[in-house]
């Protein structure tokens, strides 16, 4: 079929705003580059406001359209405080990014439930409290939007000593499928991405680690580790009109691991 003008825009995200949680370094400040040279206006949150500022700087060099708001995502009032900034500035977020996440690594027998409570409240509950206030807007604009929350290869499959982490990617994944079943009648699209093995600060001291280096390097049919930016096209895709009838659903960016034994 010939292109037309209306497909071959399909991906543009000018005259949109974009806002990405956790998006300092690492996987988010990779989305809030691709989401911005795809024509996007993005916002670059962290808990830090020096970290924001640098990335901020950072992105405007290379011609992105940047600004920063920095607020934790696990604190409600934090979040209400900041959407309410939102408001009053005139910004409304098109699109959501839910990234920010931590790791906690120890075995089950020997984690403490604050530590737990801790990973569930970034990686989880943050995702439907950010969520929740910017689905309020928009369907209050009535122009739908776009929500990604990111998940991870443990949105399908467990691995020992990563437990809370596991459990709240997991629940990503189910977050989302409510998202959509409860926001689609007002446009509004929501979906998952499941990161595999990628090279960020995170997984740092796995990568460093030879024996998990050699592990990920042969269980994973690429063989070899993936790129912050590899998560870009998966991004802009349901950032855009080309997704707008996908709700619901995870894609997983992952070289093929979860598809072999």
């Amino acid at each position: 079929m010939a292109s037309t003008p209306q497909h071959r825009n399909l991906f543009d995200l000018t005259g949109r705003t974009a806002l990405i949680t956790g998006s300092t370094r690492g996987i988010g400040l990779a989305l809030a580059q691709g989401l911005g040279e795809h024509g996007a206006a993005v916002i670059v949150n962290s808990r830090q406001s020096a970290a924001v500022d640098e990335a901020v700087a950072r992105l405007a060099a290379l011609g992105v359209a940047a600004r920063g708001a920095a607020f934790d995502v696990a604190d409600e009032a934090a979040v209400t405080a900041a959407f309410a900034d939102f408001d009053r500035q005139g910004l409304a977020i098109d699109i959501l990014i839910n990234n920010a996440g931590i790791q906690h690594r120890k075995p089950m027998l020997e984690l403490e439930l604050k530590d737990w409570q801790r990973v569930l409240d970034t990686n989880l509950t943050a995702a439907f409290l950010v969520g929740r206030e910017a689905a309020r807007r928009m369907v209050a604009r009535g122009r739908g939007g776009k929500i990604i929350n990111i998940g991870s290869l443990t949105s399908e499959a467990a691995r020992a000593t990563v437990a809370p982490y596991t459990v709240a990617k997991a629940g990503i994944k189910l977050l989302s499928r409510s998202m959509a079943a409860e926001w689609a009648k007002h446009d509004i699209q929501a979906n998952s991405i499941g990161p595999g093995y990628i090279l960020t600060d995170m997984n740092e001291a796995l990568v460093n680690n030879k024996e998990f280096d050699a592990w990920v390097r042969a269980s994973n049919p690429a063989g070899r580790w993936g790129k912050p930016e590899e998560l870009v096209g998966a991004a802009v895709f349901l950032a855009s009109a080309a997704s707008n009838y996908v709700n619901g659903q995870i894609i997983y960016v992952d070289g093929g691991w979860l598809s072999v034994l």
